[in-house]
């Protein structure tokens, strides 16, 4: 008997190695579902669907978006990592889903890296160190900004869009990487921040570049340095804040992905035909507007990214004590 179970385990094997080659010539026959975790309208979504068009017109089939918001995009990576692993049901994660969110809530509905397989980093989503030029009037540089903040502890307030998110986990790096004094001040989304930036109510933020550059174009607002590790080719003359303060990095992407077991065929499918959507020349111009770079990345660099991610932010959050919900 345990030779008969034995031989057919092997026979198994051996079908799905010969038939997975065969399912992914065939895919997809029937329409794909891309879940985001976000409301319609945010980068997330936008993504989403420019990458769901795209895919339609070269896949022939029907892609759908399914905003399933709730809990930083828990709710719908829950839903996501419990679907058939079939490549009929993908995902748009960010870094906050994908890095962030095990450390920020109690009971994840999820696992970044035993749920899911990773496709590609469609994106990076610039963010900004920015300030009030009238509100600070002598800093135009990161270095002077770090120097008024030592000058000036606890005078300094910046806005985000909201507790955890990568643009206040920015914030909180830059006072671990320098020792400065500067208050979080959270809103619910980057729209207020950014108004009250402009408005003079906050001296400085970290804002998307998709809400910075039209506040630069109100000419109250200055634009110090990014905070990945290279500058944004949209804004070659920013530089980076790592130049001033080496080593300091909290990069923002968006990135796509399939529930764990997914063929790997299919996998390399998708990330042939995703690569190819993103690094288009109308779609590049489209995420740019939106202050998002254009990546294409192969799915092993996201899982290092996610590797790093889960290290740098699990020590960060513990370090300032951000409690978990």
């Amino acid at each position: 008997m345990t030779v008969v179970r034995t031989l057919l385990a092997a026979a198994s094997v051996l079908l799905a190695t010969l038939t997975t080659p065969a399912l992914a010539q065939t895919y997809p026959s029937k329409p794909i579902t891309i879940v985001v975790g976000y409301a319609p309208g945010a980068s997330s979504d936008l993504i989403g669907r420019t990458v769901g068009e795209g895919l339609t017109a070269m896949r022939g089939q029907t892609v759908i978006i399914d905003n399933r918001a709730g809990a930083g995009g828990n709710v719908g990576a829950g839903y996501a990592a419990r679907q058939p692993a079939d490549g009929y049901t993908l995902m748009v994660g960010t870094d906050a889903m994908m890095t962030s969110n095990i450390y920020l809530y109690k009971d994840s509905p999820f696992h970044p890296v035993k749920d899911f397989a990773p496709i590609t980093n469609a994106g990076n989503n610039v963010i900004a160190l920015t300030i009030n030029k009238e509100a600070l009037p002598t800093v135009n540089t990161v270095a002077d900004f770090i120097a008024y903040a030592r000058q000036n502890p606890g005078k300094i307030g910046f806005g985000t869009a909201g507790t955890a998110s990568p643009h206040h986990l920015a914030g909180e790096l830059l006072k671990v990487k320098t020792g400065i004094d500067i208050t979080h001040i959270p809103y619910k989304g980057g729209g207020a921040a950014v108004n009250d930036l402009i408005g003079g109510h906050i001296p400085a933020a970290f804002l998307s570049l998709s809400s910075a550059i039209p506040a630069m174009a109100t000419g109250k607002v200055k634009m110090l340095g990014v905070v990945d590790k290279q500058r944004y080719s949209g804004t070659p003359d920013v530089p980076t804040i790592a130049e001033t303060v080496p080593g300091f990095e909290m990069s923002s992407w968006l990135g796509f992905f399939a529930p764990a077991g997914t063929p790997e065929p299919i996998i390399a499918r998708l990330n042939e035909a995703i690569v190819k959507i993103v690094r288009s020349d109308a779609v590049k111009g489209k995420l740019a507007a939106l202050g998002v770079e254009a990546v294409g990345s192969p799915p092993a660099e996201v899982a290092a990214m996610i590797k790093n991610g889960l290290e740098v932010r699990g020590a960060l959050v513990k370090a300032v004590g951000i409690q978990p919900e």
